[in-house]
């Protein structure tokens, strides 16, 4: 601002210098909303009048003149302290209408350059250039034509400028885009006239947008490192602008998407975006517009506005004027710079400073936060305040990605499964410091989970706190890995360079040479020399492979070591070759297969001596079936006795290692009764299957003495007990009367027969009677029954019905249902009971049925 000399004839009026007019364009104007009279003075929308002795229009620029008091006061000399204070008074003043005057000629260029749009249908830019080049042509200054565009657009309107504004005011509801055109227009006009950013966003908000719905606006600017500033916001709580106040680089937010984009990003829905942006927390599901603010193609900052609910989209028209509107933004960002001349940092508490200094000093990685409160006062987050220069995120992501963010939100999985959040905030509560060693450390980075290993140091530093982590360097910890690896597996590795004849041994392979670690390592060439004489052959294979052929190797060879030990050793190798085929390196590997080698020995005597057991226990298995199938055939020819029809059915064990003592008998004795037997002898194998013939041949011995089944079973017992090497089993013994058609029986624990009649079938009454064997005498019940024609009577072992998971009680209820279901003959009924029996033991299966003719 500067003051010229007054011309001739006006003296005492002060001329401001030119406005810097920008450059930025404003909503269009239409001629009815500027009421001029075609003889009177125009009037600009702020109410500046434009009478010809109140504003004069000179060619280089805007002069006022004011009709007042000279700068001398009458009655008071200039050289008086009252006469310099109203000296200073008047300057004052004069400066103060100087700044107005300019401010409201930079409104009507503006206003001209929104007519044009309008009228020419262009651009707010070309609008501008128009102006430029029209005011040229005419020799004036672009004030003056502004103001000769102003008044003519208003004389063609002139007689019906009132009823045309007052109809527009009706109609608001049907105009509404034309409403919020004049609202903007009105907002731009409250722009111009703020003197920072912060009063530019409190205008833009409520003079243009919180009209069209909007509740709050933040204008960013763009730092030269790609940041974001907030350098003025409405609407917006403080504690929440503070907690926005700075973006770091890299950091994707919606206002980042507007100035990355260069396009205007409208969003309907911001929780359908995912992006973090200031205020999300008070309209999450409201609509965002995104708009980049810059002048001459050079982007300045954004202009964000927010809404509380979902964005329907937005009229043409509307659009446009906002963007006026982040051009408009741009004027103020152009001379803005964040306080303390560089970005705004948080607000740093005095012990949290110290703590930073502190933290620097460290070698480990370290965060300085300090607490974070809701409007409640209550603690719900903590601040990274600061970072060192050590810090390594587990993510892998930059210093300034985690600086100033909150902890939960830079790492959500702290208040999961390592509980570092509550850990945290612990020791904020009590002041009592917390470490743990390896702690699992989880980043979220775009929806993957990346964890790390650290140890953890947490202390209290009066309201701040200090947060010190050691990750495990991955580096040193495969390498701690591979050297174990190598010592358990007894590994040792070589490099041998061909050009040089520098040997590089680990100390693993000093170890298995037996060699000290301080002796010379030995060539490749030499192996044979340390090797046992038999495996020259196999290791100059080997060093023919590797060095002439130039292709990787293995060998295995005795190592006889200096201190008389031989050990068994696998080498291998490969070669390492330049661009021209050129032998460098020899690299490779030597491992101790001497347990491994006396191991495969004793494996393969092992081996040997099984094959040699298999052997035995397969003969052993063929003589017992030969033994048993000699004695009792599977398939048995049926006996011959007139009003009685007799089968029997053996079903061997499907496994022939569980060859068990089952047996049966049917003879015709001399007393010409019928003899029924089944029997099973505890056990398996080659023993069982002699004790049941003992016990069968006994028994039939015994039956031609004409006794009865209880004491046939009697003398078994004595038989079982005292000349078989004290077996047990089980039997049932019936003598059938075929003149009468009666059954006489007996059992020693074994299952009592089933009697099948008139399709019903039923287990006989039980009898008393103790296994055989187990005592060296027992005395056995026995019981008659009379049988009808028609009637079935089965005996068996259990392995028809013997089941691992269920009751012998369920089991012989399911053979009663089979046995219900009688076929034509008897083979058909056994073989029926055969195939559908149940038992899952593998167990020798014995079956007599004898059916009444």
């Amino acid at each position: 601002m500067s003051e010229h000399p007054s011309e001739p004839g006006q003296v005492g009026e002060p001329r401001l210098a030119s406005a810097a007019v920008p450059t930025s364009s404003f909503p269009s104007a239409t001629p009815h909303e500027l009421p001029v009279a075609p003889d009177g003075p125009s009037v600009a929308p702020d109410g500046l009048s434009m009478a010809p002795d109140g504003l004069s229009v000179a060619s280089d620029g805007l002069s006022v003149t004011a009709d007042g008091p000279s700068a001398d006061v009458v009655g008071d000399s200039p050289a008086s302290p009252v006469g310099r204070l109203a000296a200073t008074v008047e300057r004052l003043s004069r400066e103060v209408r100087a700044a107005q005057a300019e401010a409201e000629g930079r409104a009507l260029i503006e206003l001209a350059k929104g007519i044009l749009v309008e009228r020419l249908k262009c651009g707010p830019a070309q609008a501008a250039r128009q102006l430029a080049e029209l005011a040229e042509q005419a020799q004036v200054t672009p004030l003056e034509f502004a103001v000769d565009v102003i008044n003519q657009a208003a004389r063609d309107r002139m007689s019906e400028v009132t009823n045309a504004f007052l109809a527009a005011t009706k109609a608001a509801d049907e105009t509404e885009a034309e409403s919020a055109a004049v609202r903007l227009r009105a907002a731009e006009s409250g722009v111009l006239a703020a003197d920072d950013t912060q009063a530019v966003a409190d205008a833009l908000l409520e003079q243009a947008l919180r009209p069209l719905g909007a509740v709050a606006v933040a204008i960013w600017a763009a730092g030269s490192d790609g940041s974001l500033t907030l350098a003025g916001s409405a609407g917006f709580s403080p504690a929440e602008a503070t907690r926005w106040r700075y973006v770091p680089p890299d950091v994707v937010t919606v206002a980042r998407r507007g100035l990355t984009e260069r396009e205007g990003q409208w969003i309907t829905s911001l929780g359908q975006t995912g992006l973090p942006s200031i205020g999300l927390h008070h309209h999450p599901e409201g609509g965002r517009a995104a708009l980049p603010a810059g002048t001459g193609g050079r982007i300045h900052g954004v202009l964000e506005i927010a809404w509380p609910t979902p964005l329907a989209p937005q009229p043409p028209q509307i659009v446009r004027q906002v963007e006026a509107l982040a051009e408009l933004c741009a004027h103020t960002l152009e001379t803005y710079s964040p306080p303390h001349g560089g970005v705004q940092e948080p607000r740093v508490l005095p012990d949290a400073a110290e703590l930073m200094d502190l933290a620097d000093g460290l070698h480990d990685p370290a965060l300085v936060l300090v607490p974070h409160l809701d409007a409640a006062g209550h603690l719900v987050d903590f601040r990274i305040q600061h970072v060192n220069s050590r810090f390594l995120d587990p993510a892998g992501r930059p210093r300034a990605v985690v600086n100033g963010a909150l902890l939960l939100e830079a790492y959500p999985m702290a208040a999961g499964d390592s509980e570092l959040f509550q850990r945290i905030e612990r020791v904020y509560a009590t002041g009592e410091a917390f470490r743990a060693r390896r702690m699992n450390l989880t980043a979220l980075v775009d929806q993957v989970p990346l964890s790390a290993v650290a140890d953890i140091s947490i202390s209290r530093h009066g309201s701040s706190v200090l947060l010190i982590w050691r990750i495990e360097d991955e580096t040193a910890r495969l390498a701690s890995l591979l050297q174990h690896a190598q010592r358990l597996g007894r590994i040792g590795g070589f490099e041998e360079n061909m050009l040089t004849g520098e040997i590089t041994w680990n100390g693993q392979l000093f170890d298995l040479y037996g060699r000290p670690r301080s002796s010379t390592p030995v060539p490749l060439e030499e192996l044979t020399a340390h090797a046992h004489p038999d495996d020259g052959v196999s290791i100059r294979r080997f060093l023919r492979t590797l060095l002439h052929h130039r292709r990787p190797a293995a060998a295995a060879f005795r190592l006889q070591r200096p201190d008389g030990v031989t050990r068994h050793i696998r080498i291998v190798a490969e070669p390492v070759l330049d661009t021209d085929g050129r032998l460098l390196l020899i690299r490779g590997a030597c491992q101790d297969i001497s347990a491994q080698h006396w191991t495969e020995v004793a494996l393969a005597a092992t081996r040997d001596q099984l094959a040699h057991t298999e052997q035995q226990a397969t003969e052993r298995n063929r003589l017992t079936l030969q033994l048993q199938h000699a004695i009792m055939p599977p398939t048995q020819a049926p006996l011959q006795v007139d009003g009685l029809q007799v089968a029997v059915r053996y079903r061997p064990a499907e496994t022939e290692q569980l060859v068990g003592g089952d047996w049966y008998d049917a003879v015709v004795l001399p007393s010409r009764l019928v003899l029924l037997c089944v029997g099973d002898v505890a056990g398996h194998g080659i023993e069982a299957a002699t004790s049941m013939v003992v016990l069968r041949n006994a028994l039939r011995g015994l039956a031609v003495t004409g006794a009865g089944p209880g004491q046939l079973l009697s003398w078994l017992n004595i038989v079982a007990h005292h000349l078989t090497g004290a077996v047990t089993a089980t039997a049932v013994c019936g003598l059938y009367d075929p003149a009468r058609r009666t059954l006489r029986w007996a059992r020693a624990g074994h299952l009592p027969p089933v009697l099948v009649r008139d399709s019903e079938a039923a287990p006989l009454p039980l009898v008393k009677g103790l296994l055989l064997g187990a005592v060296p005498e027992a005395v056995y019940e026995e019981t008659e029954i009379q049988l009808a024609a028609d009637d079935t009577l089965l005996m068996y072992t259990d392995g028809l019905i013997e089941r691992r998971d269920r009751s012998v009680e369920e089991s012989l209820t399911h053979l009663l249902t089979t046995a219900r279901t009688a076929p034509t003959t008897l083979d058909q009924q056994l073989d029926r009971l055969l195939t559908y029996s149940r038992s899952d033991t593998d167990d020798d299966t014995c079956i007599v049925g004898i059916r009444v003719g």
